[in-house]
């Protein structure tokens, strides 16, 4: 294995009864990046994420990990790597100090280097007033931050979060972005599968899409973005009166089928010539009178790719 590939899956095929739950997964993370693992719920996110943790065993196919193999090789893979799943693993009978001293003392670290270290993530995580109380009278959003803390106690070199701002209030997912662009400037690499495209679009440098077990797109944001096409024309009219006419102006100078909305008097439609499409349907919406109330180019977001590529809108899948 390449060594600045600090992950890379190879034809993944993982199966259960009738159903093809990975479907021949291709994956590859250089070392200290960030890659967003996206897709409808059932997609296939998290059994890829249980079998690069060593968690499953596929039926066909190869992964390394921080260059160990995967499969002839689980324990090297599991000194290296950092777990944050979909649920807080957390003992609810501890507090959050003695369930991070606790981690420490399982990876092997002596009493005083696990105090410390789960001192100082109590403290990144801005837990440290509520350390010695026991987890079971955390906030959800406590006890997911908590459980963050806990992958990152060895300092491991690969860490996958696996949905980890699912819970988490605006400022615990802002929070907890920082926390992952840390580790990434020192060097981490990061496997993320998020609800939020949002997230992906923040924290990946790089975006794998999969749906029905298999990749069926990959590149950056941009690259994404620029692939589903071009901007976004967006106009509010004062009238809903005047919805119609809008449309139809936006048909003419758009590349595509326009969209409205005559409760919010919205419309909108893709363009190939930005600006020019814009100051085109202004003069003619002038023209008849129709007065606009907003108008703007808007690139296309990471909603707008999922929807282009799988034919359905993210929120229906669960994402969000």
């Amino acid at each position: 294995m390449v060594t600045d590939v600090a992950v890379r899956a190879t034809a993944l095929v993982k199966t259960y009864g009738s159903t093809r739950a990975l479907d021949g997964v291709d994956l590859e993370i250089p070392a200290g990046r960030v890659l967003g693992l996206l897709g409808p719920n059932g997609a296939g996110k998290t059994t890829t994420v249980r079998i690069l943790t060593t968690l499953l065993r596929p039926d066909s196919g190869e992964a390394w990990v921080a260059g160990h193999d995967v499969l002839a090789d689980p324990d090297s893979v599991r000194r290296q790597i950092g777990l944050s799943g979909q649920y807080a693993a957390v003992d609810e009978n501890l507090t959050g100090f003695e369930n991070l001293y606790m981690v420490g003392r399982l990876y092997g670290r002596k009493k005083a280097a696990a105090r410390e270290r789960a001192r100082e993530l109590l403290r990144r995580f801005q837990l440290a007033e509520a350390g010695d109380r026991p987890a079971k009278g955390y906030s959800g959003g406590m006890r997911r931050r908590l459980d963050l803390a806990g992958a990152l106690v060895a300092e491991p070199s690969v860490v996958i979060l696996d949905e980890p701002t699912t819970g988490l209030d605006p400022r615990g997912r802002l929070d907890t972005w920082a926390v992952i662009k840390e580790l990434v400037a020192d060097g981490t690499t990061v496997l993320l599968t998020t609800q939020y495209l949002e997230e992906a679009d923040q924290l990946a440098d790089d975006i794998v899409v999969i749906d029905h077990g298999k990749v069926i797109a990959k590149g950056t944001a941009d690259q994404l973005k620029s692939e589903t096409g071009g901007e976004r024309l967006e106009l509010i009219v004062e009238s809903a009166a005047d919805v119609a006419a809008a449309t139809a102006v936006l048909a003419d100078v758009g590349s595509g089928e326009p969209t409205a909305d005559e409760h919010t008097r919205k419309v909108e439609v893709l363009v190939d010539t930005g600006p020019k499409a814009l100051i085109e349907a202004l003069r003619r919406l002038d023209a008849q009178n129709v007065t606009v109330t907003d108008v703007g180019l808007h690139r296309p977001t990471l909603d707008d790719v999922f929807l282009s590529i799988t034919g359905h809108d993210a929120h229906q899948d669960g994402l969000s």
